[in-house]
């Protein structure tokens, strides 16, 4: 159940794990400006009120090999709602798929598929993705560098009124 408002403790709360998620408690209760057992009280909330949905590591993904990034634009032939889950289902099963958005558009899905080199991406595709029942076509486009990556969403603790008004007008 998420709660009625956050406020601006919440919200820095919420921007300071995002950015750093192995941050302590005393650490981010110091940086919220509260002290330790009602910040703990505070992530614990925002956890079960369904903000705070996982806490993981970045990983290197060149230094374990993974050199190619490929953002694959897949076409279905059909769009019933069981096709679409069918496809989503099956994409949940290849590991080198780290992304699945379905699109509204030209295009049904965005993949992000990440490989050891542009073989193992081609090889991908000729035996798992074009294959894949329903898919009509697939368009990829490879990732030269990436200039910006940063997870979750834009929190801006100092607006909490501007954060409030959105969640209200969200429902």
């Amino acid at each position: 159940m998420r709660r009625a408002k956050l406020d601006k403790i919440d919200l820095r709360i919420l921007a300071d794990l995002q950015a750093d998620g192995r941050m302590t408690n005393v650490d981010l209760a110091m940086r919220a400006g509260i002290s330790a057992p009602p910040c703990l009280r505070r992530v614990r909330a925002l956890e079960e009120g369904g903000y705070l949905k996982g806490y993981h590591a970045e990983v290197n993904a060149e230094a374990l090999g993974f050199g190619v990034t490929v953002f694959a634009h897949v076409g279905l032939s059909s769009q019933a709602e069981t096709d679409l889950k069918a496809f989503e289902a099956l994409v949940g099963s290849w590991p080198m798929v780290r992304e699945c958005h379905m699109l509204a558009g030209e295009t049904d899905f965005l993949l992000k598929i990440v490989a050891h080199d542009w073989d193992a991406y081609q090889k991908f595709l000729t035996t798992h993705l074009t294959p894949a029942p329903n898919v009509s076509h697939v368009k990829s486009a490879l990732a030269i560098r990436t200039s910006k990556l940063l997870p979750g969403v834009p929190i801006d603790a100092d607006e909490p009124k501007v954060a409030a008004a959105r969640e209200t007008a969200a429902g």
